[in-house]
């Protein structure tokens, strides 16, 4: 299982989703251009004494992270959540490889994005409502394929 930002924005969400891909063993894959350096305080805030624990990949733009995925750094299926998604996050079968994309806080991700993808998943939402923060909906979807998948961490 893997974490892909697309473009990210915010700092802290971005500090926040480290933050949790580490405690839980999940590497994240970082597309460029970001909004801000990945040096930026308000990440180290956010990620805390974390970050040095996790395990992300920075790729300079999309092309990049297509070639990854092509040469096999980045394996697996591509499943994109996003409010354009037909099927609910809960309801999708997660495989142990999948890799789950999440669009920058902005703007979501491109078309040719959304055309590249595997799958697309959604989390349902009360009428009238946009979206989530992107690290709470990365929370509630890992959450969810990490317990179809068994892969949560052994308890120490």
């Amino acid at each position: 299982m893997r974490i892909c930002l697309f473009e990210p924005d915010i700092p802290q969400n971005t500090g926040t989703i480290l933050r949790m891909a580490a405690c839980l063993g999940v590497p994240v894959d970082i597309i460029e251009p970001c909004g801000f350096l990945l040096t930026s305080a308000a990440l180290k805030r956010a990620g805390m004494d974390y970050l040095g624990a996790a395990d992300y990949t920075r790729h300079a733009d999309w092309r990049g992270f297509v070639q990854a995925r092509k040469d096999g750094t980045v394996p697996g299926r591509l499943v994109l959540l996003t409010t354009k998604g037909a099927v609910p996050y809960c309801d999708f079968d997660y495989r142990p490889d999948d890799i789950l994309m999440l669009g920058s806080e902005s703007s979501g991700v491109p078309d040719q994005v959304h055309d590249y993808v595997d799958a697309r998943v959604v989390i349902p939402l009360k009428p009238g409502m946009r979206s989530l923060n992107v690290a709470m909906a990365t929370a509630m979807t890992l959450g969810e394929a990490l317990r179809q998948t068994n892969s949560f961490p052994e308890k120490a």
